[in-house]
C-alpha cells in the first residue's frame, strides 16, 4: 500500500506555518487543502479537545461569512490536534489565502459571546468548548505565522 503524501513529511522538523498540503483535481475543478500548523508536532503538546472544538466552530463561521465563502470547501481539525485544514476551491498558494487566514485569527482573538452553533440542536458535543485556551493558541499561531511566514515544509 502506498504511503500517504501527508505521512512523507518529516514532522520531527515541522514548524508552525500555513502550508499547502495538496491539490487535486478532477476535470476542470482543483481545491486546495491547506495544512494550518497550529502547534508544533512532537515537540509541542496538542491542543485539547475542547479549545481545538472550539476553533474550528469560530474558524468554519468567520470562513463561511467572509469575502470568500463561496471558496470555501471544508475547515476542521487534523486528528492529531497540532492543526487543521482548510480546504478550498483554486490552485492556491499560501500567500493568496495569507490574509484571509490572519483576518480569521483576528476574529478568535477578539471573538466575545456565545460560541457559534455551540447548543445541543446545533452540535453532537455542544458543551465541550472553551474559548480562553481558543483565543490563546490562535494568538500564539498567528504571532508566528505573521513574523515566520513559514509556508513552505522542510
Amino acid at each position: 500500500m502506498n504511503k500517504i503524501e501527508s505521512f512523507k513529511i518529516d514532522h520531527l522538523k515541522l514548524e508552525l506555518g500555513l502550508y499547502v498540503s495538496r491539490r487535486d483535481k478532477k476535470n476542470d475543478v482543483v481545491v486546495t487543502t491547506f495544512d494550518l500548523r497550529i502547534t508544533a508536532p512532537n515537540r509541542e503538546p496538542v491542543i485539547d479537545v475542547p479549545a481545538l472544538h472550539t476553533i474550528e466552530h469560530l474558524c468554519a463561521t468567520y470562513l463561511r461569512n467572509s469575502d470568500r465563502q463561496d471558496d470555501i470547501v471544508y475547515f476542521g481539525p487534523m486528528g492529531c490536534r497540532t492543526g487543521c485544514y482548510l480546504v478550498m476551491f483554486g490552485e492556491l498558494a499560501s500567500e493568496d489565502v495569507f490574509d484571509l487566514v490572519v483576518n480569521m485569527c483576528d476574529f478568535v482573538i477578539n471573538f466575545e459571546g456565545e460560541i457559534p452553533g455551540a447548543s445541543p440542536a446545533e452540535c453532537g458535543n455542544y458543551s465541550e468548548q472553551n474559548l480562553n485556551m481558543a483565543k490563546y493558541y490562535i494568538k500564539k499561531y498567528k504571532n508566528d505565522l505573521v513574523n515566520n511566514k513559514n509556508f513552505e515544509y522542510k
